[in-house]
This record gives structure tokens, C-alpha cells and sequence, in this order.
């Protein structure tokens, strides 16, 4: 994608799906549903595997004008064709990845307190990811934030923020009233029947909560 359009896309971005291998036609799926952001988070993998898959996923994501975020391999973005970067607390540092994926690419950061929301704002972030809100086997071992950390994003972030962490539709409600306008969610997505369905109620959801708002 162009720099523009990824930036605006970034914008307006509300549903992001986080996901591992998904096969194409479940993702294709819940990008009909209204996932309007992806980051590909595969562990454990070597770097051609990983390449190939992000390849293919960057393809399906740039027909419909979703910008794809690769985890963690700032070094590997160019090459798999992806739209920016998403790093973790004891990934790579900002400043070192956003010199390998330049100017014109994403980079996103997780913050799960006070501080390091407040830390992201004083660095070339471009969003942030706020939880995880609830525990979650997707990240064993990582104490849940609770909305406290949400609301205290919609107060003082200076970038962007999604609110993440073992969110379904019910528990997208609550971090919605804490301040959240965007979330990113996994299982509520990859482990669904049918992951349209899924993201298209998940959007909803978002979107009432913005007309709320507006009203």
C-alpha cells in the first residue's frame, strides 16, 4: 500500500485481528466482516517460512486495502512485503525498528501500564496496544490490566490505542465505556465458526458505541 493510504487506513482502523496461520478463506472472511487491520504473530518459525506466509496474507490484505503488521521482525518486513511492525515491550527497541522498516511503514508497540503508555507517546510509535484487559492463554503469564489501563489510554495516549486481551463481543462493551474506540481481538475471531459472522458482529458492537458517543 502507499504511504498515504496506509496511514489513513491506520485512522481509521477499529477491528484488528491478530492471528497465526490462518488459511486464506477464513481470513478473506473476516476481513468481509469488517477487520480493518492484521498483524501476523507466528512464533517459532524459520525466516523463509515466515516470509511465505506473510507474502500471501500481504497480497489477500492489499486487494481490500487492510495494512498488514508483521510481529516482532522488524528486519523482515521489506522482504515479506508487509505494512509496519508491531513489537513487544522486550522486542527490539522503536527507534531500532522504525530505521529497518523506514518512515513510510507502521510501527505499533504493547504498553501494559501507566508508565510505558505514557513512554510510547515520547517515541515513533504509531499506535499502541493497551492490555491485556482480561488474561488470556495467548499471552500465559501476562497479568490482565483490567479496563483501568483503558480508560487511562483514552485519557493520556498520544498515539492511536487498541484495547486487547481476551475480548469477545460482551467484553468488547466494557472497554468500549472505559474509552476504548478500537479493539483488537484473537480468539473472538480465529477460533469462531464462522469468522464473518464474528468480526461482523464485533464491528457492530464498535460502531454503536461510536454513534453513542456522537449522539
Amino acid at each position: 500500500m502507499l504511504d498515504t493510504d496506509v496511514r489513513q487506513a491506520l485512522a481509521d482502523a477499529r477491528l484488528y485481528l491478530v492471528c497465526g496461520r490462518l488459511p486464506l478463506p477464513r481470513l478473506r472472511a473476516a476481513l468481509d466482516g469488517g477487520v480493518d487491520l492484521v498483524q501476523l504473530r507466528i512464533k517459532h518459525v524459520g525466516d523463509a517460512e515466515l516470509i511465505d506466509v506473510a507474502r500471501g496474507y500481504a497480497r489477500l490484505c492489499a486487494q481490500r486495502g487492510v495494512p498488514l503488521i508483521l510481529n516482532d521482525r522488524p528486519d523482515l518486513v521489506t522482504r515479506a512485503g508487509t505494512d509496519g511492525v508491531h513489537l513487544g515491550q522486550d522486542d527490539a527497541t522503536v527507534a531500532g525498528a522504525r530505521r529497518l522498516v523506514g518512515e513510510h511503514r507502521i510501527v505499533g508497540l504493547s504498553t501494559h501500564s501507566p508508565a510505558q503508555i505514557d513512554a510510547a507517546g515520547e517515541q515513533e510509535v504509531d499506535y499502541i496496544g493497551v492490555g491485556p484487559v482480561h488474561t488470556t492463554p495467548t499471552k500465559p503469564g501476562r497479568p490482565a490490566v483490567g479496563c483501568e489501563l483503558v480508560r487511562y489510554a483514552s485519557l493520556h495516549a498520544r498515539t492511536p490505542f487498541f484495547a486487547i486481551g481476551g475480548l469477545d463481543v460482551e467484553r468488547a462493551e466494557e472497554v468500549l465505556r472505559a474509552g476504548a474506540t478500537r479493539i483488537a481481538v484473537v480468539r473472538a475471531i480465529t477460533e469462531a465458526d464462522d469468522p464473518r459472522s464474528a468480526a461482523h458482529a464485533l464491528r457492530d458492537v464498535i460502531e454503536r458505541a461510536a454513534d453513542r458517543v456522537s449522539g
